[in-house]
C-alpha cells in the first residue's frame, strides 16, 4: 500500500499545491469516516456528516456505528470484516436514518488502513438495485467476440474497449492511454463527441502523470472525479488523534484529488473524470481515461463494471503482445541455438558468427554488428569505421561495467557517435572480455512525434516567493516534435537473447582456451623434440656424411686411373649429393633455430645488420658487379642476428635469379607507417608469375630446376619465420622478367611482441628513425 510519505512526496516533488490541505481533505458527494476496527468507534470523520446523518461532526466524533446506524447492518459489517479480503462486501446498501422518516441510501466502501484503523467511504445510491453482473459479462463476452470474428489487432481491442466503456457510463469522451518506457503516454484509442478536442494519436509527457501518481494508479486502480469545481471538505481532526500522524487516504474513493489535477481538468474544458488502470505483470501498462463536460457521478458498481471490462478485454491485449512475443522469442531462440551450434563447429568462433546463416544481425534485428577478438575486428553489414569502433571500445571500456550495455540514443550518451548515427545511433555491447566487445548497431530513424502540447511546457511556476506552485499547461493543441539521434528501440527479448549469447561466447572461449593451453604444452614438447632433432642433425647426421664424402674423394683420388668416363661421372654426382644433404641440413638447422623465445629484443641499428649481410655476400656481389643502393635506415627493436640473415636471403636471392646479360641492381627501401616500418628489397632480375608469390614462401617450394639454379629451397621460408617471429608481414610482387620487390614490415614499438624472456625482452618500449 502506498503510503503518506509517498502522497507527501508527490505534492512536494511532482505536483506543489498552494496549501497543506490537500491531504486532509475529501470530495464533498460522499462521507468518509475513520474508524477503530476494535470496536468501530469514529476517530476521523467528513466536515459533510450533517447531509448523510443529519448531525454536526461532534456529535459523530467518538460514536461508533452502533450509534448512528441500526444493529442489523452493523452486524453485517462486523460479519463481513472477520475476513481477509474486503471487496466481498463491497459496496453494501445502507439507509441512514436523518430526521423522521427522512432515508438516505448509501453504498458503503470498507477498506482497512493499517494500524488497526477503517476507512468507511458512503456515497449516495442513484437507486437500490444492484447492477446486473450478467449483462456486463456478456457484454465483454460479446466484445471479444467481436474481435475474436476477425484478425485482432492491438488497436482493435484499444477500439472495443472504449467502445463499451463509453457505452456504459456515457462519457462524453473516453480514451485508452499507453505508456511507453522514458514514461511518456500516448492515446491509442479514443471515442468522443464531435464537438470535442480529439487527443487520438497524441504523445503526452511524462509529467501529466508524474512517477508518484503512477504508483498510486497501482494501487488504487479506480479515480473518480464527479465535480472537479465542487469545494472539498475538511477532515476532523486533520490528524489521526490515537496515531498523531495524517490518515493515509492513497486508497480512498473520496479523496480530494490535488489542486494541479482539479486544474488541468479545466484546462481540458471537462468538470469530471473516472480513471482506471491497466496492469501487465504487476506495472501499470496504461489507463482509461473517461472525461465528461458537466458534473458527471458514477456508482460504485457502475464503476467496478467498467474496470472488470477493461480487465477482461485487456487481458486479450496481453494475450495478443504475450503471443506476438512468444513468437519472435522463439524465434530468437532457433537464432541463437544455431549460432551456438556454428560456433562450436568452427575452429575460430567468429566465423561462426559472420559466415553462415544465421548469422550475428539475426540475433537481434540489427543492420550491422562488430567482434572485437584479440585486438582484431571483424564486421558485418552496416558499421562505423574501424578507427570509429576503437574509439567506441575504449568509451565502453571506461564507462560500462555491466554484463550488457542497451541504447538506441547512442549519440546522446556517447557525444563521438554523431559522426557515425546514421549507422549506430543505437547500440547493444556484451563484452566478451576487459578488450573484447560484440557490438550491435541500428541506423537512426528520424520521427515527428504529436504532442497534446508543448513536453517542454507542461508545467508553469505560479504564485510569489514561498507561495508558488506548479500550474498545467492550458493549451493542448497539436505540437509536433522532430526526434533525430535515436534508433528503433530493442526489445526485451533481443536484450535477453544477446545475455545468452555471451555466455555462450564466454564459456566457448573459456573452452578454445584450455585447447589453445594443451596445443602450447604440446607445441612445447614438439620444439623440444625438434631441438633434440637439430642436435642429431649437428652431429650423428654429419659424422656418417663426412665419412660419405671422404671415403667417396679418396676412390676417387685412388683409383682415378682405373675409373671409366661412367665411373668419374658417378663419383661427381655421389659427391654433389652429400654437399646437397649437407647443406639441406644446416639450412633446417638455422630454420629450427628461428625461434621467438631465442630473440634477442635490442635497439638495432638496421645498417649495421645489412652491413654484416653484405660482408658475407661480398664474394658473390665482386662476382657479378651488383650494385646495391640502400635509403637511410633506421634503429628499431628487432634481433640484429636475425636481421643480418634475413638481408643476407633476399639479397643473396635477388643476385643468383638475375638475367644472364644484365648487371643486378638492388636497392633496399624503407618508409615510416603509423604503427610499423616498411621495408622492401626491389631487384631487376627474372621475376616470376604473381600466381606463385604465396608458394614461394613454403619450406622446400622451388619453382626452377636445381639445375637451373642451386639452393635448398630453405631461404624465403626462413625469411617468413624471421618476419613473423618480430610480428611483422612478409610479401612479393613480381612479374616475369621486370624484377621482383620483396616487402616486409616490424612494427614500431615492441609492445605488441611476445615477452617471452625477460631478460631478452630489454628496451622494447623504444625505437628510433
Amino acid at each position: 500500500m502506498v503510503n503518506v510519505k509517498l502522497e507527501q512526496d508527490y505534492r512536494l516533488t511532482a505536483l506543489k499545491q498552494p496549501d497543506l490541505n490537500a491531504l486532509i481533505q475529501v470530495q464533498p458527494h460522499g462521507v468518509l469516516l475513520v474508524l477503530n476496527e476494535a470496536d468501530l468507534t469514529v476517530v476521523q470523520v467528513s466536515q459533510n456528516t450533517r447531509e448523510a446523518f443529519g448531525l454536526p461532526v461532534d456529535e459523530v466524533l467518538g460514536k461508533t456505528l452502533d450509534e448512528l446506524l441500526d444493529d442489523y447492518q452493523v452486524d453485517q459489517f462486523r460479519s463481513g470484516l472477520h475476513g481477509e479480503n474486503l471487496d466481498v462486501m463491497n459496496p453494501t446498501k445502507i439507509w441512514v436514518r436523518r430526521r423522521g422518516d427522512d432515508y438516505g441510501v448509501y453504498d458503503a466502501v470498507f477498506h482497512r488502513n493499517g494500524a488497526g484503523f477503517l476507512i468507511l467511504e458512503l456515497e449516495p445510491a442513484l437507486n437500490n438495485d444492484n447492477i446486473p453482473f450478467l449483462s456486463f459479462y456478456h457484454l465483454a463476452r460479446t466484445s471479444i467476440g467481436q474481435l475474436e470474428a476477425g484478425s485482432a489487432s492491438l488497436a482493435d481491442f484499444c477500439r472495443i474497449i472504449v467502445h463499451e466503456v463509453r457505452q456504459v457510463t456515457g462519457f462524453d469522451r473516453v480514451m485508452l492511454y499507453k505508456f511507453d518506457d522514458d514514461g511518456h503516454g500516448e492515446v491509442l484509442a479514443e471515442e468522443k463527441l464531435e464537438d470535442m478536442e480529439s487527443y487520438l494519436g497524441l504523445h503526452f509527457p511524462e509529467s501529466d502523470v508524474p512517477a508518484p501518481a503512477r504508483k498510486m494508479f497501482l494501487s488504487n486502480w479506480i479515480r473518480v472525479i464527479p465535480n472537479a469545481s465542487a469545494e472539498p471538505v475538511d477532515l476532523v481532526p486533520a490528524v489521526n488523534p490515537v496515531t498523531q500522524q495524517p490518515t493515509d487516504l492513497v486508497m480512498s474513493i473520496l479523496r480530494q484529488p490535488y489542486h494541479c489535477h482539479i486544474e488541468y481538468l479545466h484546462h481540458m474544458n471537462v468538470e469530471a473524470s473516472l480513471t482506471i488502470s491497466l496492469m501487465k505483470d504487476q506495472k501499470l501498462w496504461g489507463l482509461i481515461a473517461c472525461h465528461h463536460k458537466t458534473p458527471k457521478y458514477v456508482p460504485y458498481e457502475l464503476r467496478k463494471a467498467c474496470e472488470f471490462l477493461g480487465r477482461v478485454i485487456f487481458s486479450e491485449i496481453s494475450t495478443l503482445e504475450e503471443e506476438a512475443d512468444q513468437s519472435y522469442q522463439l524465434h530468437l531462440a532457433a537464432v541463437q541455438t544455431a549460432l551456438i551450434d556454428q560456433m562450436a563447429q568452427e575452429d575460430y568462433f567468429i566465423d561462426g558468427l559472420v559466415r553462415r546463416d544465421p548469422n550475428l544481425l539475426d540475433l537481434v534485428g540489427a543492420q550491422g554488428a562488430a567482434i572485437c577478438f584479440s585486438g582484431q575486428w571483424t564486421t558485418l553489414g552496416r558499421t562505423p569505421p574501424e578507427e570509429e569502433l576503437n574509439y567506441l571500445a575504449q568509451w565502453l571500456g571506461k564507462s560500462v561495467s555491466e554484463e550488457i550495455y542497451v541504447t538506441n540514443a547512442l549519440p546522446l550518451e556517447y557525444s563521438e557517435a554523431q559522426r557515425f548515427k546514421d549507422v549506430a545511433s543505437g547500440l547493444i555491447a556484451i563484452p566478451i572480455s576487459k578488450r573484447s566487445y560484440v557490438l550491435w548497431f541500428r541506423p537512426e530513424v528520424i520521427q515527428t512525434v504529436n504532442w497534446g502540447g508543448n513536453p517542454n511546457e507542461a508545467y508553469t511556476l505560479v504564485g510569489e516567493a514561498e507561495n508558488q506552485w506548479l500550474c498545467p499547461r492550458k493549451s493542448f493543441e497539436l505540437w509536433k516534435e522532430t526526434v533525430s539521434l535515436r534508433s528503433l528501440p530493442w526489445q526485451g527479448v533481443e536484450v535477453k537473447a544477446a545475455l545468452e549469447l555471451r555466455k555462450a561466447i564466454v564459456n566457448i572461449v573459456l573452452r578454445q582456451a584450455e585447447e589453445l593451453a594443451l596445443l602450447a604444452t604440446d607445441l612445447e614438447r614438439s620444439n623440444a623434440e625438434l631441438k633434440k632433432f637439430a642436435y642429431v642433425a649437428s652431429h650423428d647426421l654429419q659424422e656418417p656424411l663426412n665419412q660419405v664424402a671422404n671415403f667417396v674423394q679418396l676412390l676417387e683420388m685412388r683409383y682415378d686411373a682405373k675409373l671409366d668416363e661412367d665411373g668419374k661421372e658417378f663419383i661427381g654426382f655421389a659427391v654433389e649429393g652429400v654437399s646437397l644433404m649437407q647443406t639441406l641440413i644446416d639450412d633446417v638447422l638455422t630454420y629450427s633455430k628461428v625461434d621467438i623465445q631465442g630473440i634477442e629484443w635490442q635497439l638495432t641499428n638496421v645498417q649495421d645488420s645489412l652491413d654484416q649481410a653484405l660482408g658475407n655476400l661480398r664474394g658473390r656481389i665482386a662476382e657479378t658487379g651488383a650494385v646495391i643502393t640502400v635509403d637511410p635506415l633506421p634503429t628499431i627493436v628487432a634481433d640484429g642476428t636475425q636481421l643480418m640473415q634475413l638481408f643476407q636471403n633476399l639479397i643473396g636471392n635477388a643476385i643468383k635469379f638475375r638475367k644472364a646479360e644484365e648487371t643486378p641492381h638492388i636497392h633496399i627501401g624503407v618508409q615510416r607507417q603509423e604503427e610499423q616500418w616498411l621495408f622492401s628489397v626491389a631487384d631487376n632480375g627474372i621475376g616470376f608469375e604473381p600466381q606463385f608469390a604465396e608458394r614461394i614462401f613454403v619450406i622446400f617450394q622451388r619453382l626452377h630446376t636445381r639445375d637451373e639454379y642451386a639452393g635448398s629451397g630453405m631461404g624465403l621460408a626462413i625469411c617468413k619465420k624471421i618476419i613473423e617471429c618480430h610480428r611483422g608481414r612478409i610479401w612479393v610482387e613480381a612479374t616475369p622478367d621486370q624484377g621482383a620487390t620483396f616487402y616486409f614490415t616490424i612494427p614500431v614499438e615492441g609492445r605488441d611482441r611476445s615477452h617471452g624472456n625477460g631478460r631478452k625482452a630489454k628496451n622494447h618500449l623504444f625505437s628510433r628513425g
